[in-house]
């Protein structure tokens, strides 16, 4: 069985790419185009529950998810047409809006927003590792696990709000028959 050590070792040598970096394969620049429209997408959604929501610290959240999905954006972005990828079609910006003008039958409870974002940054982390595992070069799967581990980051402290606000949807509870009662 590999130990951490040896496990840190052989990632670590795999960064040391002096190698010329070859087109990216099909599945690299999919991924890529298909992360750059989760994240478009996800700053129009959080500008909707910026439109909506009254509460300071959802909005902190919501604030907070934005500047990570513009940041991972513009670095994908970038990325993408120095690697002279098409970039896809996206969602218009949302104009600003006061939470209190929207109707009672439109608009979105807290729970609803911060369960949304929640889902959509699941989604987003899922994406990313798939971008991670299925790269060949070293810089494209590096990029995702930094996408990746700025959305843990993010999805932390998103899970310790929910769960302080009782926002989060936990799934029932599986007690396998026979299990000893306690």
């Amino acid at each position: 069985m590999t130990s951490v050590f040896e496990a840190v070792k052989d990632v670590m040598k795999t960064l040391i790419d002096d190698e010329p970096k070859p087109p990216l394969h099909i599945g690299e620049a999919m991924t890529c185009w298909t992360y750059l429209t989760m994240l478009e997408e996800e700053v129009a959604n959080v500008q909707i529950g910026i439109n909506t929501t009254t509460d300071t610290e959802l909005l902190d959240a919501l604030h907070s998810s934005m500047e990570l999905a513009k940041a991972q954006s513009k670095e994908l972005r970038d990325f993408m047409l120095q690697e002279g990828v098409t970039l896809p079609p996206v969602s218009e910006l949302k104009p600003k809006s006061e939470p209190g003008t929207v109707p009672m039958g439109v608009k979105l409870t807290d729970d609803e927003i911060a369960n949304a974002l929640s889902i959509k940054l699941v989604a987003n982390y899922m994406m990313c590792a798939t971008g991670a595992v299925q790269s060949v070069r070293n810089d494209i799967g590096l990029m995702f696990v930094k996408f990746q581990a700025e959305k843990l980051k993010f999805g932390a402290s998103l899970k310790t709000l929910m769960r302080r606000r009782g926002w989060i949807k936990i799934p029932p509870y599986y007690v396998p028959n026979g299990l000893p009662a306690q």
